[in-house]
């Protein structure tokens, strides 16, 4: 789990990237004018120091890392690089950019931008950004969670991704469904979901609900509800758990489990559990990625790739699903020299290389040497359709998906706002709810606005312990 202001619609075309959809929780770091790299005095040259490098239990990555500065400081004879393996702390994060303890450059995790928008401690990027030649190509949905009210830009996103409803074309099928018109709304799941249990014994919908999985996947249903997990409160966030969108999420979930009986009996799951179970055809539906293809593929033997489908997340008045992603920063401490030589190299390392379509084909090429492989599985992009498609023709020749499969998710996704993971602690918050959708699962008579009550509770204990 990684892990806005309203989306502007941005119709996307197939992306055929090789990589995987997806982010982990990274690493941050920043600079002030006495730390962090030295300023411009030494004849407009600077040292920037920035965040990325991989530990040192990784040599060949970070061989490639240094090469690829060696490179950047040979195109740049004015910029040194100082590359740092520091790894992100939201509970130290300030402490460090108070006392000038952190990089000019930061890689954070996208339930952390808005945050940090919001506190002043990252600076815009826009008009450095802008200097770039194909800025104003970049798919203006993955630059909103890291922009302002007045659509200032704060970070150069790298692997964005959007949920949404993975599914079993046989089994739809099987129970007399057209998977080519897969669930656009959340009643519509429900239907689905008790049409295939009928029909095939198959748990027609499945919720992960264990090791803050129930959490993540619940912030994803109220989301498509109209809902948030936390609100504003200052210059923080408090656990806002007792709403409607909330409230109704866990609500269809107990009707879908006990009145329709349509989630099988196999409860308490994790993300692998449940691609495991959708891999051997015992699931028709669950929350994930389009990457989610290559994890049931390559790690657990899905054998006919070709039932698997997805669509964008279904909706409930939200018209909005769970984002993520990698964001490179510039604390806003850092001087404007250095911010300047911060924003080319984030540009240089992190962007150039998603909009060049012989990397992509370089990619796809390599990854297709591997016959389990999955090629082509589509993310979000990052640029707009004319690019996309320059960057799907270059692979084309390595594609071993079945793309049909994708159009549903692509063509919905972009209708829909993309929105971070909460802002604050997100790993605690899903840890907390894990319980409430654990009981909502296991005990027919769950007390869900008691249960939401306490977890609000312990949340907010938590969420202040962590400030």
């Amino acid at each position: 789990m990684t892990s806005m202001a309203t989306t502007r619609p941005f119709r996307l075309g197939a992306l055929l990237l090789s990589g995987i959809a997806g982010a982990g929780l990274l690493t941050a770091c920043g600079g002030d004018d006495n730390a962090g790299g030295s300023g411009g005095d030494d004849g407009g040259a600077v040292t920037i120091r920035v965040q990325g490098l991989p530990p040192g239990t990784d040599q060949a990555g970070q061989d490639q890392f240094n090469a690829k500065i060696a490179e950047f400081e040979e195109q740049n004879p004015d910029i040194t690089i100082e590359a740092s393996t520091n790894e992100y702390d939201p509970q130290t994060f300030s402490t460090l950019l108070a006392g000038g303890g952190v990089e000019d450059v930061i890689r954070v995790p996208l339930t952390e931008p808005q945050g940090l928008i919001q506190r002043g401690q990252v600076q815009p990027i826009t008009q450095l950004l802008d200097e770039w030649e194909h800025a104003d190509e970049i798919n203006p949905q993955v630059l909103e969670p890291i922009s302002d009210a007045d659509g200032e830009v704060y970070g150069v996103p790298r692997s964005p991704f959007a949920l949404g409803l993975v599914y079993n074309r046989a089994l739809f099928e099987q129970a007399g469904l057209d998977p080519d018109a897969p669930p656009a709304t959340w009643d519509d799941v429900r239907a689905a979901a008790q049409a295939i249990s009928s029909a095939t014994g198959a748990a027609g919908f499945v919720h992960e609900s264990k090791d803050g999985t129930g959490g993540w996947q619940l912030t994803m249903m109220t989301y498509a509800h109209g809902g948030e997990l936390e609100r504003p409160d200052g210059d923080t966030y408090v656990a806002d758990f007792q709403n409607d969108a909330v409230r109704d999420s866990l609500q269809l979930l107990k009707e879908m489990r006990w009145t329709d009986q349509s989630m099988g009996e196999s409860q308490l799951l994790n993300q692998d559990d449940v691609i495991r179970q959708f891999a051997a055809g015992q699931v028709g539906m669950f929350m994930g990625t389009p990457g989610t293809y290559r994890l049931a593929k390559q790690n657990f033997g899905m054998e006919d790739t070709a039932d698997y489908g997805v669509t964008s997340m279904p909706q409930a008045g939200g018209d909005a699903t769970m984002s993520g992603g990698e964001i490179f920063m510039v604390p806003a401490s850092v001087p404007e020299d250095r911010a300047a030589a911060a924003v080319k190299w984030m540009v240089f390392y992190y962007a150039e290389p998603q909009y060049d379509p012989e990397v992509a084909a370089a990619e796809a090429e390599a990854l297709a040497q591997d016959p389990a492989a999955a090629v082509g599985v589509p993310t979000l992009p990052m640029f707009d359709e004319a690019q996309q498609q320059l960057i799907n023709e270059a692979i084309a020749p390595f594609v071993n998906v079945e793309l049909e499969n994708f159009q549903p998710y692509l063509t919905g996704t972009p209708e829909l706002e993309l929105k971070p993971e909460p802002p604050l602690n997100a790993q605690a918050l899903y840890q907390v709810l894990d319980p409430v959708v654990q009981a909502v699962l296991t005990d027919p008579d769950a007390d869900i606005d008691a249960l939401l009550a306490s977890a609000e509770d312990e949340a907010n204990r938590q969420l202040a312990a962590a400030r």
